[in-house]
């Protein structure tokens, strides 16, 4: 199984709105490609001193061939929407795990 996880921190003045979204749009419109088997949204409770909340986005796929399917036909788009709507309120990060 391959993790695509997207670190994020949101400001505390649109974490509100970044996690509706979220959980009602964003990872629902990713699980609708069909290409990832799950998906979640996670709150860090380790906090470091900063100006927002932290989350992390998971996405599960089955190989390494569906993430790239997804990688090169969707994520820009994805990350777009998500960059127009959020532009300045949040930092982010991305790594991709292989479960061992």
């Amino acid at each position: 199984m391959i993790i695509y996880n997207i670190t994020v921190n949101i400001s505390y003045a649109a974490e509100k709105n970044w996690l509706h979204y979220m959980k009602q749009e964003h990872l629902p419109a990713i699980m609708a490609t069909g290409l990832p088997v799950d998906a979640r949204v996670l709150r860090l409770l380790t906090e470091i001193e900063n100006e927002g909340s932290t989350y992390t986005s998971q996405f599960t796929f089955r190989t390494m061939e569906d993430f790239l399917a997804y990688q090169t036909g969707f994520q820009s788009e994805f990350q777009e929407r998500h960059h127009a709507i959020f532009n300045g309120q949040y930092v982010s990060f991305r790594t991709l795990l292989e479960e061992a």
